[in-house]
């Protein structure tokens, strides 16, 4: 298959929530809470959601603050969501269940002037991955 190096896998096994994910040659562990009967030894499935769309952000303040040559010298952006998913889970067979709200924090680093730093600021807006959750978006299983 031409395309099989665009493919994200995943495998769980037997039983637990302990799941091998690889992307291309990157190779991670996602899970759950030991409270929740996980083992605790990678992010949960929200937490990969909320490092997708934190690293986009940081990526989109960097792509942007080269092309001004602005002295962005670093850029920390938290996530959360505003509730815990584990209900989801236990709903999801009958009920639209989801996040519905992400707080995102952005700390910019360098020697930016107000006006720099609340430009920055409005392209954080314009992450192409906060587009796409909020435009929203359908996902088809193929075989």
């Amino acid at each position: 298959m031409a395309d099989a190096a665009r493919w994200v896998t995943t495998r769980i096994g037997k039983k637990g929530f302990h799941t091998n994910v690889n992307a291309g040659a990157h190779h991670m562990i996602a899970d759950e809470p030991v409270s929740v009967g996980g083992t605790d030894r990678g992010p949960t499935p929200y937490e990969f959601l909320l490092a997708g769309l934190g690293a986009c952000t940081a990526m989109t303040l960097r792509v942007y603050a080269d092309r001004k040559q602005w002295p962005l010298e670093g850029a920390m952006v938290e996530m959360r969501s505003g509730r815990s998913h584990e209900q989801d889970c236990e709903k999801c067979e009958t009920e639209k269940v989801g996040i519905g709200t992400i707080e995102r924090r952005i700390t910019l680093e360098g020697p930016l002037t107000d006006e720099q730093r609340d430009r920055i600021l409005q392209i954080a807006e314009r992450c192409p991955v906060k587009q796409t959750l909020e435009r929203g978006i359908k996902v088809v299983t193929v075989e």
